[in-house]
């Protein structure tokens, strides 16, 4: 059987062991709904408990402050909306970057058509947003900024401490979308003057199927889902307890210490194995998020690089890290002002906790000769090479 070597990590991750275990009782025997009075509510609340404890714990918030949904995109859209709304006495406006994941820029979009008004501010060639052009983009009827922690697409790492203390400074609630950072880089919501974040438990190796969101409870927000109580009245709908109790487990595994070298080894080999390839983002280190890479290469397409590779065993994605179906040109590479044609050999290597220096090294071996298949068969290649 054909070996698998897994790099799309940020599409999905597999279930950790811990996690597995943390979920299985509820696919057996605990059945019950936490709404229940019986025996069988009773554990399902004190898992629902155990798991904001967990997930508070890896935040440094407190377990008061979270709330669970469906999944990230939910999370993000009652996080955006749902302080929007309910600020819309005291103002209309919201700023982001302009490299926001779709489920924040596509509910800034909804406000926009029902009312408010947005500045989407620019980032450098990197993928930075500045924490000054933000403030500048302030007005005194902000009502909303929103960052994200680390860029999907570009794995730039913003400066939330910075973005917090001008929001803290202006009275402006601050929302930091960590779905792609959550489980993978310290994050300190008290130290950050964070008002809102949200996490991705299935991209840091929990199940699929549940949403977090800390919620600083000074903060007003205003449900998005409504028939219930749940969630303290902010997230109607019974509650995902399979799911839940494996965000909480996910949240209490410690961060892999392997994975930035591993990350760095990808790197260097591919540089020195492939010609004319660019690494979009940051360079690995401190300013990058340790799980993934992001390269144009030259005379080739992503999509048919990506469909050759998994005919070798190998899973890796192209176009943006979580609409692949999408072949446009992810709008993080159009911000940083990639062209076209860099554009269209876009992939993007994502790792995860159960990535090895074995299956690195045969992804070395691997990527670079298949480059070179689909070059030999590229005219804008063959006339480069006259």
């Amino acid at each position: 059987m054909k070996r698998r070597v897994y790099l799309d990590h940020l599409a999905g991750t597999p279930l950790a062991a811990e996690v597995r275990e943390a979920m299985r009782p509820f696919l057996e025997e605990r059945f019950g709904s936490a709404n229940s009075l019986h025996s069988h509510g009773l554990a399902a609340r004190e898992a629902i408990d155990t798991a904001r404890e967990q997930c508070a714990e890896l935040i440094n918030g407190t377990p008061k402050e979270i709330l669970f949904t469906s999944s990230g995109t939910e999370t993000n859209n009652l996080a955006v909306k749902g302080v929007a709304l309910a600020q819309r006495e005291r103002g209309n406006h919201i700023v982001l970057s302009n490299i926001e994941h779709p489920s924040i820029d596509q509910s800034v979009v909804w406000l926009e058509d029902n009312g408010f008004t947005a500045t989407r501010v620019p980032v450098d060639g990197e993928g930075h947003v500045d924490p000054s052009v933000l403030a500048e983009a302030t007005t005194d009827q902000t009502v909303l900024i929103a960052t994200h922690h680390a860029n999907h697409d570009l794995g730039t790492v913003q400066d939330i401490a910075a973005i917090g203390a001008m929001a803290a400074e202006r009275g402006i609630p601050f929302f930091v979308d960590a779905t792609a950072s959550g489980g993978w880089l310290p994050i300190d919501v008290q130290a950050a003057n964070v008002s809102l974040l949200s996490l991705a438990p299935h991209r840091f190796h929990g199940p699929q199927g549940v949403g977090v969101l800390y919620r600083n409870r000074r903060v007003p927000l205003t449900p998005q889902m409504h028939g219930g109580v749940q969630e303290d009245g902010l997230r109607a709908g019974t509650e995902n307890i399979m799911a839940i109790a494996g965000a909480g487990a996910a949240s209490a595994l410690a961060i892999p210490a392997h994975i930035a070298n591993l990350q760095l080894k990808l790197h260097e080999g591919l540089l020195n194995r492939i010609e004319h390839i660019r690494l979009n983002g940051p360079k690995p280190g401190p300013g990058r998020l340790p799980t993934q890479l992001n390269y144009s290469i030259e005379h080739i397409e992503g999509e048919g690089l990506a469909l050759a590779l998994d005919l070798q065993g190998i899973a890796i994605a192209s176009g943006a890290a979580c609409v692949t179906k999408n072949m446009a040109v992810p709008p993080a590479l159009a911000a940083i002002g990639l062209d076209a044609a860099l554009a269209k050999g876009n992939v993007l290597l994502s790792l995860g906790r159960d990535t090895s220096a074995d299956e690195i090294d045969l992804v070395l071996e691997v990527i670079p000769k298949q480059v070179d298949k689909l070059r030999a068969m590229s005219p804008t290649w063959d006339a480069l090479k006259k």
